[in-house]
């Protein structure tokens, strides 16, 4: 019967168990290490073996030296490129920061050079300001100049409209004013003023 039990497990998939012998102190520290991911033992064994085989990592000496290489390598990598972030700083320092702290600097000389005292002003409460609801008059001259070409546009095609206008007198009815235009030029006209 109990033969039967068994050959009954390994049919639902429960997978059969081989013993393996190892030194006692191996054991107990593989049973202390499986203990951190709560696993069972085979399954730490196995996550074991498979990152040894994917990693190309022998645990007898070559793999830790794989490791370090990779290290390595990323290390002169990284100091590559701090040594790029220094030179940029270098040449920032030398081709900006350093002429204008020089400047400043001889703007001082020359106002310490001087002699005169900086005077105090008093210090001045701003009044209360209710001009804010009045229109200004002053606009950007580049402003200025896009709205006076835009106003000689419009007034240019209003005076081509102009040219275009016909008055027309019915038979019967009110007479009536008339434009010539295309619809093209219509759509188009329609389209700007939106």
């Amino acid at each position: 019967m109990e033969k039967q039990s068994t050959k009954d497990r390994t049919k639902k998939g429960t997978g059969s168990y081989s013993n393996i012998t190892v030194k006692k102190e191996t054991a107990i520290r593989f049973r202390s290490y499986s203990k951190k991911f709560s696993k069972s033992h085979s399954e730490v064994l196995d996550g074991m073996i498979s990152y040894f085989k994917e990693n190309n990592l022998d645990p007898f000496g070559e793999g830790t030296k794989i490791i370090l290489d990779s290290i390595k390598k990323l290390e002169r990598q990284m100091m590559k490129k701090f040594d790029r972030i220094i030179a940029i700083l270098k040449n920032m320092e030398k081709t900006s920061i350093r002429p204008t702290y020089e400047m400043v600097l001889i703007l001082y000389e020359a106002y310490v050079k001087d002699g005169r005292k900086p005077r105090r002003e008093p210090v001045k409460i701003q009044e209360e300001r209710m001009d804010f609801l009045e229109p200004r008059n002053t606009v950007p001259k580049t402003e200025h100049d896009r709205i006076l070409k835009e106003f000689k546009d419009y007034k240019g095609r209003c005076n081509e409209m102009l040219q275009n206008v016909e008055k027309v007198e019915p038979m019967m009815g009110k007479p009536y004013l008339k434009i010539n235009m295309g619809i093209g030029d219509f759509e188009s006209l329609k389209y700007q003023l939106k």
